[in-house]
């Protein structure tokens, strides 16, 4: 049997024997990549989140309704519904960091865009919002009844 030439250090024999390898080792490791490529601007995974809020000097402000925000929230959380945020923005300090919260994260990603062009500089979203959040069993408060 003819052996096939070398190239770089790398046998050509070797690379063809393992193709299928090869491409599951390139597709697991793009797969595993996938979720930090896909993640927007200024988006926190909860352990980020947790070390932004153990930083101190963070506003938390959680875009969901009354009613779902007293079913759970993040502690110091303040609660402004995204359809109320435009009207009450001034309740925020703009040179403070800005954790937007929701549900699963899409209404936090449109409430921090309304934040930065209202000039403020450091708007984060936490990705996968209060869902994520206590999947992970992360402390949550409750409304007092």
């Amino acid at each position: 049997m003819q052996r096939l030439p070398e190239t770089n250090g790398i046998s050509v024999e070797f690379l063809i024997n393992n193709i299928w390898l090869i491409l599951a080792a390139l597709l697991s490791g793009g797969a595993l990549l996938f979720p930090s490529l896909m993640r927007g601007k200024g988006t926190l995974s909860t352990l980020q989140a947790t070390q932004l809020l153990n930083q101190g000097k963070v506003a938390i402000v959680d875009v969901r309704s009354p009613e779902e925000f007293s079913g759970g929230h993040l502690r110091l959380s303040k609660n402004i519904p995204l359809a109320q945020l435009g009207e009450r923005i001034g309740e925020l300090d703009k040179s403070a960091a800005v954790l937007v919260i929701c549900a699963s994260g899409s209404r936090a990603s449109r409430a921090a865009a309304q934040l930065r062009r209202a000039g403020f500089g450091q708007v984060h979203v936490l990705g996968g919002g209060f869902g994520e959040w206590q999947s992970q069993g992360l402390p949550v408060t409750k409304a007092k009844a």
